[in-house]
C-alpha cells in the first residue's frame, strides 16, 4: 500500500512539503474505470492541492485552476 506522502509526490511529480490526508473518491478513473485516490497536500507554503490517482493505471490530476 502507498503512503500518503508517496501519493503526493506522485501526483505533483516532485517532493511536497507536508500531506494532510488519503482517501478512495466517489468517481470512476475516467482512462480505465478503476479506483481512484484522492490525497490533499502542500506542494509549497502558500498551495493546498488535492490529487487524484487511480489505482489501476497512470492517469493523475489535481485540481488547479
Amino acid at each position: 500500500m502507498v503512503t500518503a506522502k508517496k501519493l503526493a509526490e506522485i501526483v505533483e511529480g516532485d517532493s511536497v512539503m507536508e500531506v494532510d490526508s488519503i482517501e478512495e473518491a466517489d468517481e470512476e478513473c475516467p482512462a480505465c474505470g478503476g479506483s481512484v485516490l484522492a490525497v490533499t497536500y502542500m506542494p509549497s507554503v502558500t498551495e493546498l492541492v488535492t490529487g487524484r490517482k487511480c489505482q489501476d493505471c497512470d492517469w493523475s490530476e489535481t485540481d488547479r485552476d
